[in-house]
């Protein structure tokens, strides 16, 4: 018997992360718990235990110097957002109120609870040794940790643990969280491809799953305003203050501090990256880390334009 697996959640078949962000819908109906055992464990991830192909090795390159530098940096202050993500959404699980938002709400708790292990344990696979492994996710985020991932988390658990907030906690996952950091973990997936393939795979899986939290988030708001408009406005206001907290964030130097190391590794091993596209017409080698960050920066716009419109909350954009 063969099991089918949705076109978005299969591993060769799912958009990238960008498209389907923007064009796909989903709703908390389709991805229920049922929709998450089959699709995922058994399309997404299988044969990807640690969130690649087995087979894919890392190489001498990634083990010392500016790419390892760059990587350790990143994969840190992910797996120590993506473990923050999963310990508020349990608020949001609990404030959830269907049993369809709820057991959604769950499979993205346990999609970032994964995002987290496969961040934090492929720096095992570039030299660090497991004893220390704890210590070093800590050291490596630092000091953007508490300047960026501490003020982001206390505001969700206002929202979501304190006032209990349901539409709130969906509109900080989806628009300023999740919906501010995909774009970067596409730029991640595309820029470290020809570099460090198994790295590449571990970002291409996490956004088919963020392809999912983003759709089906966007439509839980968009169904909630319709059947409460009331809400509108506190909701216009509770995402203009996000994206202002967002931009008073240094977030822009800690994105810009990894590129200028990335860059460095682009000059040093060339040879690895030849004639490699990052997009099309674009070849890796020649583009800068402004450049990079601007690209990314505009996609996040571009995205965030898109949803909020979709979600009847434009007014959020001016």
């Amino acid at each position: 018997m063969t099991t089918h697996i949705p076109r978005e959640a299969d591993w060769d078949q799912a958009p990238g992360l960008l498209e389907g962000a923007m064009d796909l819908e989903l709703t908390a109906q389709q991805c229920n718990l049922r929709y998450w055992l089959q699709a995922v464990p058994q399309g997404t991830l299988r044969g990807r235990p640690d969130g690649h192909d087995p087979a894919l090795k890392v190489g001498e390159h990634m083990k010392k110097g500016p790419f390892f530098d760059a990587l350790t940096q990143e994969y840190s202050f992910r797996a120590l957002a993506e473990e923050k993500a999963t310990r508020v959404l349990s608020f949001l699980v609990a404030n959830a109120p269907d049993n369809d938002t709820m057991e959604f709400y769950s499979t993205q708790l346990l999609d970032e609870c994964r995002h987290s292990m496969i961040f934090r344990n492929h720096l095992l696979s570039l030299g660090i040794p497991e004893h220390r492994l704890v210590q070093a996710v800590d050291e490596f985020a630092s000091p953007y940790r508490e300047t960026v991932l501490v003020p982001l988390e206390d505001r969700c658990l206002e929202v979501m643990r304190d006032n209990r907030d349901f539409i709130g906690g969906v509109v900080m996952m989806t628009i300023i969280l999740e919906g501010a950091l995909a774009p970067a973990a596409e730029l991640s997936e595309r820029k470290w491809r020809p570099i460090n393939p198994a790295a590449a795979e571990i970002d291409k899986g996490a956004g088919i799953d963020e392809i999912r939290h983003l759709t089906v988030g966007a439509d839980v708001g968009r169904r909630h305003l319709l059947a409460h408009p009331e809400d509108k406005d506190r909701v216009v206001e509770m995402i203009r203050e996000g994206m202002n907290m967002w931009d008073e964030l240094p977030t822009h130097q800690m994105v810009y501090d990894r590129e200028v190391r990335f860059q460095e590794g682009l000059t040093q091993y060339a040879d690895l990256v030849g004639d490699y596209e990052i997009w099309p017409g674009r070849r890796l080698l020649d583009t800068t880390p402004q450049e990079r960050q601007d690209t990314a920066d505009q996609w996040s716009d571009d995205m965030k334009e898109k949803r909020l419109k979709y979600m009847g909350l434009e007014e959020a954009l001016v």
